[in-house]
C-alpha cells in the first residue's frame, strides 16, 4: 500500500508541480550525509509517520460476494492510516528551492485529494484525502524531526494523507443452502407414555 501512496504522489508532483522542470523527485530520508552527495535539483517526499486513525475504523464486517452475487465471505471494515511526509527542495541556491517549493505548495493546494488520474495500483478510484502545510499537531515537532534526522531546519511542507485500506483476507462462510432439507419428526403414541 505505502509503494502505490508513494507512486501516486510521484505522479502528482511530476505531472502537476514539475511539468516542465528537470528537478528529480525522491524519498529518501534528509539526512546530512545524503544531502552531502545530492548532485541535481530535487523535491524530498520524505514519509516520516505512519499511524491508524481509529476514529474512522469501522467495526462492522462487510459481506463478500461472487460473480452471482451470492455471500461467499466476510471481510472486515475499512481502516484509515494517515501517512505524514516532509516535502523539501534540494538545490544549490536557497532561492531556487524556495522557487520549487512555491511550485509545490501551489500545486498542491488545488486540490483537496489526490486526483483520480494520479491513483496507482491499488488506490486507484479510491479517495485520497490530504492536507498541505497545516500547523503541527501538538504530539509533533519539525525540529525534533530534524534533529533526529542529524540535519539543520530548512524551509519544508508538511503532507497528512489519510489513506483507506481494505483488509484483504476474508472469513469464509459455508457453502448456501439451496434445497430445503427434509426433517422427520417422531412421535409417540399416547398409550407408550411413561409417567
Amino acid at each position: 500500500m505505502i509503494h502505490d501512496v508513494d507512486a501516486s504522489l510521484r505522479e502528482l508532483i511530476e505531472q502537476e508541480a514539475l511539468a516542465d522542470a528537470q528537478v528529480e523527485v525522491v524519498f529518501d530520508a534528509p539526512t546530512t550525509g545524503w544531502a552531502a552527495k545530492r548532485t541535481g535539483p530535487a523535491i524530498d517526499v520524505f514519509l516520516y509517520d505512519l499511524r491508524e486513525d481509529v476514529t474512522r475504523r469501522e467495526a462492522q464486517v462487510r459481506p463478500a460476494k461472487d460473480h452471482n452475487g451470492r455471500i461467499t465471505g466476510r471481510q472486515r471494515g475499512v481502516r484509515f492510516f494517515r501517512m505524514s511526509y516532509l516535502l523539501t527542495a534540494w538545490t544549490s541556491r536557497p532561492v531556487d528551492e524556495h522557487r520549487l517549493l512555491g511550485r509545490l505548495l501551489e500545486a498542491l493546494i488545488e486540490h483537496d485529494q489526490i486526483p483520480g488520474r494520479h491513483l496507482q495500483g491499488r488506490l486507484a478510484g479510491k479517495a485520497v484525502p490530504f492536507t498541505v502545510a497545516l500547523p503541527a499537531a501538538p504530539d509533533r515537532s519539525l525540529s525534533d524531526l530534524w534533529s533526529a534526522l542529524g540535519g539543520e531546519m530548512k524551509p519544508s511542507l508538511d503532507l497528512v494523507l489519510t489513506v483507506p485500506v481494505e483488509p484483504s483476507r476474508t472469513y469464509e462462510v459455508g457453502a448456501p443452502v439451496l434445497h430445503r432439507p427434509e426433517v422427520t419428526v417422531l412421535r409417540k403414541e399416547p398409550d407408550e407414555v411413561t409417567r
